[in-house]
């Protein structure tokens, strides 16, 4: 009994330091991050870009569409989402890959603006550190902008605007549902589901997005 003690607080110890560790390592990374390129600076010069969408000028199917794929609490919660990094890790530990992130919409704007797309844990923590300082300086309906303006759409489309013009040689205003559904759902892998590479991969993913809208309320049957 005293040696499974004795490992159960060894155990518990190299937890607490590996922790304290990658969080150090982390927070330095995202230190030299916003040094390298200052928050607010630097969103400034995305909102001053050509053909930088604000959320008025995006349909509200397209927006509910990102939402409901993305991340269907982004008005509720702040910077992270408990619940999804909760469910993210049982994910990952039942199935004994790193196959969810749990990433909020504001994560993926501090990981697309502020850092780089490798998945290790020290990112994953500045990535952390970058959200809450968005969280405390924009507002959410700011930060959704940031999302769908810096995001990848594949076939070399960077923003909403250059994708919908790319794409459908439509400005986002004038976007359909299956348009919007479509484009909600190629940043999340856009090698992957860009319509110009894989058509029929897009199109399941856009119903993939669609069901999403239905599950939370953005869609009828």
């Amino acid at each position: 009994m005293k040696i499974l003690k004795y490992a159960l607080i060894l155990i518990l110890s190299i937890a607490i330091v590996s922790g304290v560790i990658i969080t150090s390592i982390g927070y330095s990374a995202y230190k030299n991050a916003i040094a390298e390129k200052p928050i607010n600076d630097t969103i400034a010069k995305i909102q001053e870009m050509k053909n930088y969408m604000t959320v008025n000028d995006l349909p509200e199917t397209y927006k509910n569409a990102v939402i409901a794929i993305e991340d269907h609490r982004f008005y509720q919660h702040g910077a992270i989402d408990i619940t999804s990094i909760g469910r993210a890790i049982y994910s990952n530990v039942t199935n004994f890959k790193l196959g969810e992130g749990g990433s909020t919409i504001t994560q993926q704007v501090a990981k697309n603006i502020f850092l780089s797309q490798e998945q290790t844990i020290t990112r994953k923590v500045a990535e952390i550190f970058v959200a809450f300082d968005l969280e405390k300086n924009y507002s959410k309906d700011d930060i959704l902008e940031l999302y769908v303006n810096t995001s990848y759409f594949g076939s070399g489309y960077y923003g909403i605007y250059a994708a919908s013009m790319g794409y459908f040689n439509k400005k986002p205003k004038d976007l359909t549902l299956e348009e919007c559904a479509l484009l909600a759902g190629i940043p999340n892998a856009p090698s992957v589901y860009s319509l110009n590479a894989n058509p029929d991969l897009a199109k399941q993913r856009a119903q993939t997005v669609l069901d999403a809208m239905k599950k939370y309320g953005y869609l009828g049957e």
